[in-house]
């Protein structure tokens, strides 16, 4: 005898239910075991806490929920959309970097040093796909072991081509297996990197290298950085070295500094100039940097100067000759003749010259402007434009309000009241920026700290991960603002520098982020940005997304850039307006990213947005 609940049932439907109905009823039953399953409040992926001025309450609740909730959205968004994820790339282009095709260039009618410029308008609106890592890549080793010691799987420079380089190649790195070595600070230095530093601090009337700090050198830009050795010492005192080198198809210096865990981006002194403001650095340093100074009437020199802070330094050091007669002898002479005349013209002084090294220094005498001689370099006149704009024939005088000599600036990030009056900004202001920080920063790591111990089980013989120092090395600010970030990490003393970006179209705060001490670049979103892939290990950004929205870029475009230069198991923090942040999520699992949404302030349209990028291969 059937059930009186049956007998109802068969009167509704008939005798015999249809199939499809019973396939419906148990799709439906299984919704609403997983909507009523999951431990979601308000909604499946939200979080809720409070963002400023509190930290984050209920400490290890939040962690084990954020941990579980992340690999429980990542598992079903690659499950519900895998049709729409994208596709990989090519291996031609493991080592990719856009604006920068020489052949494309050419036929565009770029030429005389031109074609190895970076040209984006150049670049065709091909088919989006996702670079992949080269089949021997490897997780960078944990810092500060990683500057030593790198893979050489996960640079573009093969055993024959280091085995066919120069002599100073081979003592600044040595190939062991599948490994590249460079000199440790604490051991003997084969190219003689602490005695050279200390050769310029005592050209320039210092004790030791260590004196850099109090005689107002805080920010250097390395022209030509080779591999990072110069670089790699100076940040080891306490100082900001930022490499520039040209692209390079092979054995990029720009991409093998970056692997160390060192500052450095792509840049050209050909026809434009760098993105970066005037009176940008304390020090200007080339060794055997490759660029002719000599050569375009003075105007690379020129550009040296505008980079230069009043009171600056220029260190110049050329390879040595074997012979006076010799061709390259010859041709050393022939550049450091005009070195010897030129620098007077823009109110430079040669201070000291020592065997192959030579250092001028920028004036820090205003009164130098004044005196000046009919046929020196004229003063320009008008608005100051450094987003690769064409180098000027004219220097920057002592009218510009940022005009203050390196020795009489704070040596500290924290600037004083008349400083930042200089670029608009109240000190009120500036303190509330730098708290908030601190506290978004310890927000940041609650939340990444179970992730990590989740996603990265501690290896065979590695220590228990400690956030920073095993996944994160160096983080871009995709949107810095004052460089309030930088400034949190130093605060709490995090082993990570920061490339501090500016968008073109946003408020110019670059000048105040350099004059902290920080490393920093304009840049245009719209265009990729001039550096290697995988050479960051997390991205940042506050307010990008809805700052782009009005903007001519798509923001796929922007997220497919923004996978190229994240490596394989980097880690992405969005903070937003709701709705740029949900379309977001959607890209960022087309992508193939773990993405995770935080409602971090009750009642506000603000959320952050996590995400990681997985180690894919194929």
């Amino acid at each position: 005898m059937r059930s009186p609940w049956l007998n109802k049932l068969s009167v509704i439907l008939g005798p015999r239910p249809p199939v499809s109905w019973l396939f419906l009823c148990v799709v439906s039953l299984l919704a609403l075991i997983t909507v009523f399953g999951s431990s979601s409040s308000s909604s499946f992926d939200s979080v809720t806490s409070t963002w400023v001025p509190e930290n984050y309450k209920n400490y290890r609740r939040l962690k084990k929920q954020a941990a579980i909730d992340y690999f429980e959205l990542r598992t079903l968004s690659s499950g519900a959309s895998r049709q729409r994820e994208l596709g990989f790339c090519g291996k031609e282009r493991e080592n990719y970097v856009p604006c920068y095709n020489v052949t494309a260039n050419l036929l565009s009618g770029f030429k005389d040093g031109e074609e190895f410029d970076r040209h984006c308008e150049v670049v065709g609106q091909g088919k989006w796909c996702l670079i992949r890592p080269p089949k021997d890549y490897k997780t960078p080793l944990q810092w500060p072991a990683g500057r030593d010691v790198i893979w050489s799987g996960n640079v573009k420079i093969t055993k024959d081509q280091f085995l066919s380089s120069g002599s100073m190649t081979k003592r600044m790195m040595l190939l062991e297996e599948n490994q590249i070595a460079f000199q440790s600070d604490a051991g003997l230095t084969f190219d003689g990197v602490k005695d050279y530093s200390r050769q310029i601090a005592e050209m320039m009337g210092l004790g030791s290298d260590s004196e850099f700090l109090q005689a107002g050198v805080r920010t250097v830009l390395d022209i030509g950085c080779g591999f990072g050795s110069f670089g790699a010492h100076l940040v080891s005192i306490k100082l900001m070295a930022l490499c520039i080198a040209g692209y390079e198809a092979t054995g990029s210096q720009v991409q093998l500094a970056l692997e160390r865990g060192l500052p450095a981006m792509i840049g050209n002194f050909i026809t434009r100039q760098l993105p970066y403001p005037s009176f940008s650095f304390d020090m200007v340093h080339c060794a055997q940097c490759g660029i002719p100074w000599d050569k375009k009437e003075g105007m690379l020199l020129i550009e040296v100067d505008r980079l230069l802070k009043p009171g600056g330094y220029f260190v110049l050091t050329s390879p040595k000759s074997k012979s006076h007669g010799s061709a390259t002898g010859t041709k050393i002479r022939n550049m450091l003749t005009p070195l010897e005349q030129f620098p007077e013209k823009i109110c430079w002084s040669l201070i000291a010259q020592q065997d192959e090294t030579f250092i001028w220094q920028k004036t820090a005498d205003s009164q130098c402007y004044s005196s000046r001689k009919q046929n020196d370099v004229p003063l320009c006149k008008g608005h100051d434009a450094s987003y690769y704009q064409a180098l000027s024939p004219c220097i920057i005088g002592p009218s510009s309000k940022r005009w203050i000599p390196i020795q009489n600036r704070s040596s500290s990030s924290e600037l004083s009241s008349a400083e930042l009056a200089l670029h608009g900004v109240s000190p009120e202001d500036f303190f509330e920026d730098l708290q908030g920080w601190k506290l978004a920063l310890k927000n940041y790591w609650s939340l990444l700290t179970p992730l990590i111990f989740s996603d990265h089980p501690k290896r065979p013989g590695a220590e228990d991960p400690l956030p920073p120092f095993n996944m994160v090395r160096n983080v871009m600010d995709m949107n810095a603002h004052y460089g309030g970030l930088n400034a949190a990490f130093l605060e709490e003393k995090k082993s990570v520098w920061v490339m501090n970006v500016v968008p073109v179209t946003s408020r110019n705060m670059l000048p105040l982020i350099l004059d902290r001490g920080f490393s920093g670049v304009l840049h245009d979103w719209c265009e990729p940005f001039p550096t290697y892939p995988r050479t960051y290990d997390m991205l940042h950004a506050n307010g990008l997304l809805s700052h782009l929205s009005s903007e001519r870029c798509s923001l796929m475009d922007l997220f497919v850039e923004m996978d190229r230069i994240l490596r394989p198991e980097g880690w992405v923090v969005l903070y937003d307006k709701l709705g740029a942040i949900e379309l977001a999520r959607a890209h960022a699992t087309q992508i193939r990213w773990g993405a995770r949404v935080i409602d971090i302030q009750n009642g506000s349209d603000q959320r952050l947005l996590i995400c990681q990028k997985p180690f894919l291969t194929k």
